[in-house]
C-alpha cells in the first residue's frame, strides 16, 4: 500500500481503482504495475490474490496471519488503518473535497467493500470473514507455494520458504500498533488546528463584509 500511496505512483493509484470498479475475475494487465517489481504484499494486491493466481499460477504466496490472532487483528486494524475511516476528522476531510482521489474511492471500494465485504463494523462478522480467508486461501494455493506466516516467526521460515540466505540483520518490526496510532494522531490534530483556521478565515470574512 506504502508503496501505492507514493505521490510518484498516481498512476497506481489509477489501475487500482479501475480493478476496484470491474466484477471479481476480471482479468487484468498487472504488467501495468508489477513491471518493474518481483513480488507484491499488502493491500490492494492481496484483494485480487485469486485473479493473480491465474496470471501467476508458479508464484509463491505467502498468508500473513496476526500472531495473535483474529480478534487481535481486528483490534489491530479498528485503531489504526480503519480508524481513518470513522473518525471524525477524515470524514470532514473527504466532505470537503472537491473530488475525491483515486486512492480513497479505491480504498474504500476494494478493501473495504469487496475485500472486508462491509464487515469491519461488525466485529463478529469480520472475525468470521478474516478465517474464512485463510481457509480460501489454504484450500486454494498448492502446498509446495504457500507459507502461512506470521511476523513473530522471524526469518528463517521465510527464507526457507523463498531458498534465500537469512540476512546478517534483525527482521524489521515496522507499521505497528503504537507507531501507526501516532502518526493518526498527528494527522487528527493537523486536520483540526487547519479546520480551525479555515472556520476563523470565513467568520473572519464574513464580519468584514457584514
Amino acid at each position: 500500500m506504502m508503496e501505492v500511496m507514493r505521490s510518484g505512483n498516481s498512476k497506481h493509484a489509477a489501475f487500482w481503482l479501475e480493478v476496484a470498479e470491474q466484477p471479481p475475475g476480471t482479468p487484468h494487465d498487472w504488467q501495468r504495475v508489477f513491471e518493474n517489481y518481483s513480488a507484491t504484499i499488502d493491500f490492494p494486491s492481496s484483494c485480487v490474490w485469486r485473479e493473480q493466481m491465474v496470471a501467476y499460477p508458479d508464484a509463491k504466496v505467502l498468508l500473513t496471519v496476526h500472531p495473535r490472532g483474529a480478534a487481535a487483528w481486528y483490534k489491530s486494524a479498528t485503531e489504526t488503518i480503519y480508524s481513518v475511516q470513522v473518525l471524525w476528522e477524515f470524514k470532514v476531510l473527504r466532505a470537503l473535497l472537491p473530488r475525491q482521489p483515486a486512492l480513497i474511492k479505491m480504498i474504500e471500494k476494494l478493501i473495504w467493500q469487496r475485500t472486508l465485504n462491509g464487515t469491519m463494523t461488525d466485529k463478529q462478522a469480520a472475525i468470521a470473514h478474516y478465517e474464512q480467508h485463510i481457509e480460501d486461501v489454504k484450500a486454494t494455493v498448492p502446498v509446495s507455494q504457500l507459507l502461512v506466516f506470521s511476523a513473530d516467526q522471524g526469518w528463517q521460515p521465510l527464507c526457507d520458504f523463498l531458498g534465500v540466505a537469512v540476512p546478517d540483520i534483525d527482521f524489521p518490526r515496522v507499521n505497528e500498533t503504537a507507531d501507526m496510532k501516532r502518526v493518526i494522531r498527528k494527522a487528527r490534530w493537523i486536520l483540526r488546528t487547519l479546520f480551525v483556521l479555515a472556520g476563523a478565515a470565513v467568520g473572519g470574512l464574513i464580519w468584514w463584509l457584514v
